[in-house]
């Protein structure tokens, strides 16, 4: 498939796509057995990307980055990709495992807690019943050992897992898929709050905040003890850093 066009927002790579287009790119590697991996971007991702160069080039070497929050998708339109649409990791995780089931490709989840991995592969089946689930595994939180990881690897692989979604939360899902490039043949998909989205652990924001740019506020109410830190450091940045960008008054380094 061609390179999608792309926009670097504040030196972050995030590329016009859709549904239809990330699901096709992510069976076609599939069927091939490739190691490729997806990111699912959102401003809080553009501003760990502007706070490490490590994390940047982890993102921008993506085989495809995703516009996951609307203000990625309202400066995409303001950068001429007119037509660009939200492209929802929980949605699109639904999305893949729909086109998964329709061609028998085997998928994986690797991340979050022992009981949300429980939870969601329950769900899944619910919803997708004939979606064959190869490989599921909650890692402890703290950083494997190289042993370990290898392990990690093995049992993938050996599974025949050919997606694979990755639930670490943002920057450890990327910076875990730029690292297993070429070792887990298959394609990574980083979903980041999906797995509890989908377990029914945390609860989504409705449809008309999400539109409006205003899930973080929702999510924020929701888990205020683990997020405010989050939003205080970043949102303010994002938006200033953003109106230089759209008024040429801000370069950013891209690599």
């Amino acid at each position: 498939m061609d390179v999608p066009e792309h926009c670097h927002i504040i030196g972050m790579r995030i590329d016009a796509t859709s549904y239809g287009d990330a699901v096709a790119r992510i069976l076609s590697w599939a069927a091939a057995a490739q190691s490729r991996y997806v990111c699912v971007a959102t401003a809080h991702m553009v501003m760990e990307a502007y706070d490490s160069s490590e994390f940047r080039r982890a993102v921008n070497a993506a085989d495809l980055v995703t516009p996951d929050g609307m203000p990625l998708v309202w400066l995409l339109r303001a950068s001429g990709l007119h037509g660009q649409q939200r492209v929802y990791g929980p949605d699109l995780t639904i999305e893949v495992c729909r086109a998964a089931e329709a061609t028998g490709a085997p998928v994986g989840f690797y991340g979050g807690r022992p009981e949300a991995i429980n939870r969601l592969q329950c769900a899944l089946r619910r919803q997708v019943p004939g979606l064959n689930i190869a490989y599921a595994f909650a890692p402890p939180f703290r950083p494997l050992t190289p042993e370990e990881d290898r392990g990690v690897v093995d049992a993938i692989n050996a599974s025949g897992t050919r997606i694979l979604f990755v639930g670490l939360g943002c920057p450890k899902q990327e910076l875990w898929m730029a690292g297993h490039k070429g070792a887990v043949r298959a394609a990574m998909v980083g979903v980041g709050a999906a797995f509890d989205f989908h377990a029914g652990l945390v609860k989504q924001a409705p449809r008309w905040l999400q539109a409006a740019g205003l899930e973080w506020a929702f999510r924020l109410l929701m888990e205020p003890r683990r997020l405010w830190r989050r939003y205080l450091k970043h949102n303010p940045r994002f938006a200033a850093l953003a109106v230089l960008q759209i008024l040429g008054l801000a370069h950013h380094q891209h690599g």
